[in-house]
């Protein structure tokens, strides 16, 4: 038992334990992250019991599913945190920040063991040290040096307590009985006694009085060097956890009800571990517990676990956590297949909507009516699919309280966190892009926005700075905000060292031109370089990323009072809703979030602008004219022809009026990337594929506003 690894766990033709690793590392991950979010919130001064309760939860799925896999050093952590946890809300022991930094901490060092486990990583991660120092805080004592417990040396494996799952190499061999039933299957039994067969290291196994008791049960006697929880965790894979006893060796039959030899009320204990109701270690059960030793008073709670018992049918969740059964786990392959799919069934569907124009409808009822049920149908279809891969901004904001904390720790600084919009949602694959992004904005407006409070408050602001993060929709796109309360940009600075580095800059730039120098490679306000920052690496590549994405940055300042960066990012970039517009032969689609209106000119109203190109008046507005014939040099046969539709369309905070011959309607298009399947081209974001197969271009808006300005 003690050596079974992640490569190795394999129980036979009955159960292979490596099927259930993946939902058990995602379970972690999710019981980690929840963890960490509960612990930025406590109220050490007045911790909510919930709030403990819920933290309590976390670890202890994270320990069960450990113990059931045999990753022996991710159980003993989770152990120890529980065993502080468990303290914590019987309020044996009052909470304190170093308490929160260590648990955070060991948080972390989880995420490291847990990813090793995996196979992701191969980094080591050194957890004694914190057993360690939690093991003090649990007896009662404080840590002279939290962050050097943290970063304790390499010491030889702290011994593995009595709920770690590799208690073989400690050696003791002993004598259990082994109660089983009444069951249904008697088949059941037979499965534990191959699962001693398959591993073995878990010990030996031996039927008693010919295995069948008098009230139906099995008995067995069971020689093993593994816990009581160990063992247990196993066999809940085979027999449902209420139909397995354990007792030492000694006379009788066993402890069910009335039996000979039955040990008494308190060695109920060994069963706790909080998979049942009315287990030793819950608030309701809790009063013999000042008794039992400082390991044995972690044991979880029965008040903190599902009410559901794991069939004997069905092997239950490895973690035993307190999972919401109304969702399910599918790959991100599955997904974009199934988009994909669907993104064909768009382009049938508007093939057989073009080719069905020319049927009578009043000869072909039916099959127009079918048609347009088809139409309504798909577009439904295609909605109920992409919101499949819409997820919640608040996964991205979730990860920056935490960060935050640690980087004003380090900076010596009191910043709070705002969120809002957490509920706004966002295409998987645009969020995994834009993480990365908000990092460096948010780890900006800390070191470089908030001032030390000291500052703060000779300046009349209150010493904690403020970072909101705000997330809303607007039109087609989402926008996402970082602002601080801080120090704000300041413009000379900025013109001064933006010359220093050989960037063109002159008093007579405007504000936003100023700011935007900020995105210049190589470029950095801060006179010394940080571990944090300071090496003018960092806004650039934040804007080429936001860019890449089909995205812009704006940015807003008001020295000595803050700033604010506005990210603008498509919501999905995989379908969108186009206009369709034509020029001779060609067709060209139009992002419909960025289209203002249309409406016909007659030519003479397009006046030239010497040098600068052509313009046309819109409400007293004059704005630039494009002639997408010339852009695309589209060929045209009808020479007297003459372009008097205009389209208004808008990106980057400017407008162009784009010139063309038809407006042919307004469509849902699958977007299909064209630099991966032929090479970039100039102006153009992506194609199509249309109704009757042709391909049609995506236009880049923002490339050919920049264009009419330069």
């Amino acid at each position: 038992m003690g050596e079974m690894t992640n490569e190795g766990a394999n129980l036979g033709a009955g159960i292979d334990l490596s099927q259930f690793y993946q939902v058990f590392f995602e379970e972690a991950g999710e019981n980690l992250d929840n963890m960490e979010q509960l612990l930025l919130n406590v109220n050490v001064e007045a911790a909510d019991d919930e709030e403990l309760n819920a933290i309590f939860r976390c670890a202890h799925s994270i320990k069960g599913g450990a113990a059931t896999f045999g990753f022996g050093d991710v159980a003993e952590l989770t152990h120890i945190m529980e065993t502080l946890l468990d303290k914590l809300r019987r309020h044996e022991l009052k909470p304190t920040t170093q308490m929160v930094d260590i648990l955070l901490q060991s948080g972390d060092a989880l995420r490291g063991l847990l990813a090793r486990h995996a196979g992701t990583s191969t980094e080591q991660v050194e957890s004694e040290g914190l057993v360690a120092s939690i093991r003090t805080l649990v007896d009662g004592g404080s840590l002279a040096d939290a962050p050097a417990a943290a970063a304790a040396p390499k010491a030889a494996p702290a011994p593995a307590p009595s709920a770690a799952p590799a208690p073989s190499s400690a050696g003791g061999l002993r004598q259990l009985e082994l109660l089983v039933g009444p069951l249904d299957n008697p088949n059941q039994a037979n499965n534990l006694v191959e699962l001693f067969q398959e591993i073995t290291d878990l010990g030996t196994i031996e039927m008693l009085d010919g295995g069948q008791s008098a009230d139906g049960m099995r008995r067995f006697k069971v020689t093993t060097a593994s816990s009581d929880n160990d063992l247990l965790d196993l066999f809940t894979f085979h027999v449902a956890r209420e139909q397995v006893k354990l007792i030492p060796m000694g006379p009788g039959y066993g402890f069910y009800e009335g039996a000979p030899g039955a040990p008494k009320e308190e060695k109920k204990e060994d069963l706790g571990y909080g998979f049942f109701d009315d287990a030793p270690g819950s608030p309701q059960a809790a009063a013999p517990a000042p008794a039992a030793a400082p390991a044995e008073a972690a044991k979880p709670s029965a008040a903190v676990v599902p009410t559901t018992k794991p069939s004997a049918a069905t092997p239950p969740k490895p973690a035993a956590a307190a999972g919401d059964q109304s969702t399910l786990r599918v790959s991100i392959e599955k997904v974009d297949q199934l988009i994909n799919l669907v993104g064909e069934l768009v382009i049938t569907q508007a093939m057989l909507a073009q080719n069905s124009r020319n049927v009578d409808p009043a000869l072909y009822q039916q099959l127009t009516s079918g048609l347009a049920d088809l139409e309504r149908n798909t577009r439904d279809l295609q909605e109920a699919v992409m919101s499949i891969r819409m997820i919640p901004m608040s996964v991205v904001f979730n990860r920056f309280p935490r960060m935050l904390r640690d980087l004003a720790a380090k900076l010596g600084k009191k910043v709070e966190l705002v969120t809002q919009g957490e509920a706004t949602e966002l295409d998987k694959s645009l969020v995994e892009k834009i993480t990365d992004p908000l990092t460096h904005l948010v780890r900006n407006s800390c070191d470089h926005g908030i001032e030390p409070p000291a500052d703060r408050v000779a300046k009349g602001k209150p010493e904690h700075g403020t970072i909101t993060l705000v997330a809303s929709h607007q039109g087609g796109s989402i926008v996402i905000e970082v602002r601080d309360d801080g120090r704000g940009l300041n413009r000379e600075k900025l013109i001064r060292k933006a010359q220093e580095k050989g960037i063109e800059a002159h008093e007579g730039m405007s504000d936003s031109e100023v700011w935007n120098l900020i995105f210049a490679p190589g470029f950095s306000t801060a006179d010394q370089v940080t571990d944090v920052s300071g090496r003018g690496v960092g806004m650039d590549v934040v804007k080429k990323n936001i860019t890449s994405l089909g995205g812009t940055v704006e940015i807003d300042s008001a020295e000595g009072y803050g700033m604010k960066v506005s990210v603008r990012l498509p919501l999905t970039l995989a379908i969108m809703d186009g206009m369709s517009v034509g020029v001779g032969d060609e067709v060209y689609i139009l992002p419909l979030s960025s289209v203002v209106e249309s409406f016909q000119v007659k030519s003479d109203t397009i006046k030239t602008v010497a040098g600068s190109g052509r313009v046309v008046e819109v409400r007293d507005e004059f704005m630039p004219v494009i002639e997408l014939e010339k852009v695309f040099d589209v060929p045209r046969f009808d020479f007297e022809h003459v372009s008097t539709i205009m389209v208004v369309v808008e990106a980057e905070g400017g407008r162009v009026a784009l010139l063309v011959d038809e407006l042919l309607g307004q469509q849902q298009v699958v977007v299909k990337n064209l630099e991966a399947n032929y090479r970039k081209v100039n102006d153009v974001s992506g194609a199509t594929i249309m109704g009757d197969g042709r391909v049609a271009l995506i236009l880049d808006i923002g490339s050919l506003v920049r264009k009419s300005r330069h």
